[in-house]
Parts: C-alpha cells; sequence; structure tokens
C-alpha cells in the first residue's frame, strides 16, 4: 500500500481510463456532499462529514471498490445484483460505465444515515 499525500496524488498513479471514472466518482460526491472532507484512510480515497468516514473509494486492476458502509448495500440490495458485493463493499468493473445514478442514491442515503446517527 503506497502512502497518498491526497486524493489528487492517488487519482494520478492510475491509468488515464482509471482516472476518469475515479474523478468522475469524486466530482459527484463532491456535489452530493459539499460539506465532506476529503482525506487518504487505510491507503485509499475517503469523504468524512462530521468527523466520521462517510465512504471510501479505492481503484484496483479490475474493479472500482466503493465502500458506502454495509447499511446502503442493504437498501439498495436488487439494484446492486449485478455487481460484486459484500458486507460493506461493491465492485464496479473496470471499462463499463459506473452507474452514477444508483452511486448518487447511495451516498444520498449514506448521508441520511450518518446525520441520523448524530442525532
Amino acid at each position: 500500500m503506497k502512502n497518498f499525500k491526497n486524493i489528487d496524488e492517488y487519482i494520478k498513479s492510475f491509468p488515464k481510463s482509471v482516472q476518469k471514472d475515479l474523478v468522475l466518482l469524486r466530482n459527484t460526491i463532491k456535489k452530493l456532499v459539499p460539506k465532506g472532507e476529503e482525506a487518504i484512510r487505510y491507503g485509499m480515497p475517503t469523504i468524512r462529514l462530521n468527523d466520521k468516514n462517510l465512504l471510501h473509494f479505492a481503484a484496483y486492476e479490475k474493479h472500482i471498490g466503493f465502500y458506502p458502509t454495509p447499511s446502503p448495500i442493504t437498501i439498495f440490495k436488487k439494484e446492486l445484483e449485478k455487481y460484486k458485493t459484500s458486507k460493506g463493499a461493491i465492485q464496479f468493473p473496470i471499462g463499463k460505465p459506473l452507474p452514477m445514478i444508483l452511486i448518487s442514491k447511495i451516498i444520498k442515503s449514506r448521508v441520511k444515515n450518518l446525520v441520523e446517527e448524530k442525532k
């Protein structure tokens, strides 16, 4: 695992085709979570909100990993059927368009969940 200083450095470490997807994902998160703070945690891009990790994302050889915690994966189980998932992770295959509408729904759900946790 490399020690990246920031998300820009992380993204630049991948081929241009993967960088495009990572930038799209990052920009979507920034748009939906304008108060989110960017960080590198566990060697991957992380968005923090209210001093808590909101979600992580990372690129691998064959997929983009998206880590929104278990709750959204359960909520969107039906829509995620065509993707490989685990308790807290979703794998989006490299070379296929990211499902941005679904990703946006997941991000919104995660923000709502984190806000409710704070209450």
